[in-house]
């Protein structure tokens, strides 16, 4: 309708790249974990747009690992152009299935081991 890309689906794919990540590398099953990441906090910065019949390629890293919580860092590119269309970062919380409180003793060790493989240490000015 815009010719371009609506905001919603950036947020769609953003979250859809960080829940794979989680599926395929972390062994998260959803529907039978005893924990999750409860989303707590998100925002998108819009650079360019991005329009049919354009092919997106998405960037995901982890800026910061607390105990029970991630900040996670996603960007969209058009393929084939090195400038990024737009930036995410979304939080999660773990949180007990059960009580939907953040998680006594952080989560899980195997799910921070791999979510320790995506962290990007950035130098301090």
């Amino acid at each position: 309708m815009y010719d371009h890309m609506n905001n919603s689906v950036y947020n769609f794919l953003f979250d859809s790249i960080i829940n794979a990540y989680l599926i395929d590398n972390c062994g998260l099953h959803p529907p039978t974990a005893s924990q999750f990441g409860m989303c707590v906090h998100t925002h998108t910065d819009y650079f360019s747009s991005i329009a049919y019949p354009a092919v997106a390629e998405l960037a995901l890293r982890v800026n910061k690992l607390g105990r029970s919580s991630v900040t996670y860092e996603t960007a969209l590119f058009e393929k084939g152009v090195d400038e990024v269309k737009a930036v995410g970062e979304f939080v999660q919380v773990y949180v007990d299935r059960e009580t939907n409180r953040p998680l006594k003793d952080g989560m899980a060790q195997t799910l921070r081991q791999e979510l320790e493989k995506l962290v990007v240490v950035k130098p301090k000015l």
